[in-house]
């Protein structure tokens, strides 16, 4: 018994120790954007400079890690909220290509994943093993794909170049049709007797039963998509419609006072999604099907 505590507390501690060392950046990102740009020029020197090519180069020459501000300052967060109008601009950039994406993505991937889970045939099997090759290649396989017929619908520089791949992602329809083929068959039987149809059983069924995993499959379809980079910046030539995670770059080549500011703002959304649908997220993994109450 006693070992079996000793190791519990070993494991307990490690854990800690990597969340802290998981949590460190993030807490040192917040803490300072609440430090003026003075101090963060003591704290970190000069940071950037140009070298003889005209190329920007991290020239650091001292750098002193501070958690906690000698005095709290809005400065920074005045500069971009108010008399930076570009930084929001490319906040909502990010907020009208990633909110279409996520609402869509969830109505065609419920759809097909009842027709998935419903129907039965080898066709269908084919093209649900389609799904799961596409969804296990990474982007970057399929971008040029997705250029060359992006180009040939004539929606290249527009937001409908990351609409449509986003909307009709894999990894949504995979994750709810295993998820569907956990409801018993015994519970759409009961409503098929009692004279349900299949857009009965698809809305007062299913749906229901799916709420954590339509939950847990949006979390992490906002994440993605929020983080996308590849995307915009090679099917969006105008840089007025980039998002605020491409644009991030350059305001680290810059200040770094800003950047921490706006890296702040720009991890606000999906510490929400996630604090929010954490129960959610939870249900949607462990869930194992079946009626509750």
């Amino acid at each position: 018994m006693r070992k079996k505590r000793i190791k519990i507390y070993i494991a307990t501690l490690v854990a800690a120790v990597i969340a802290i060392l998981f949590l460190m950046p993030i807490v040192l990102t917040i803490t300072n954007s609440f430090m003026s740009s003075s101090e963060i020029s003591s704290n970190y020197g000069t940071v950037f400079a140009t070298n003889e090519k005209g190329g920007k180069v991290y020239i650091s020459d001292k750098v002193n890690l501070k958690f906690i501000p000698d005095m709290v300052s809005f400065s920074q967060y005045v500069t971009v909220l108010l008399k930076s109008p570009e930084y929001l601009l490319k906040f909502w950039n990010s907020v009208i290509l990633v909110v279409p994406i996520l609402i869509f993505q969830l109505v065609v991937a419920s759809l097909t994943s009842y027709a998935f889970t419903r129907l039965r045939g080898r066709l269908k099997e084919m093209i649900f093993f389609t799904y799961i090759i596409l969804m296990l290649m990474p982007y970057q396989v399929t971008l040029v794909p997705n250029y060359l017929v992006s180009s040939w619908l004539h929606i290249l520089n527009t937001r409908w170049a990351i609409w449509l791949p986003g909307v009709f992602s894999p990894f949504a329809v995979y994750l709810l049709t295993k998820f569907m083929r956990r409801i018993p068959k015994g519970v759409i039987e009961a409503a098929q007797i009692d004279g349900a149809g299949e857009w009965q059983i698809f809305r007062k069924i299913c749906m229901p039963l799916c709420k954590g995993a339509l939950c847990s499959v949006a979390i992490l379809v906002f994440i993605d998509y929020w983080n996308m980079v590849e995307q915009p910046l090679i099917l969006l030539s105008d840089t007025e419609m980039h998002p605020l995670s491409i644009f991030l770059s350059k305001i680290n080549s810059g200040e770094i006072g800003l950047a921490f500011a706006v890296a702040t703002i720009y991890m606000v959304p999906c510490l929400l999604v996630f604090l929010y649908g954490e129960d959610y997220l939870v249900e949607g993994i462990t869930y194992q099907g079946g009626i509750k109450g």
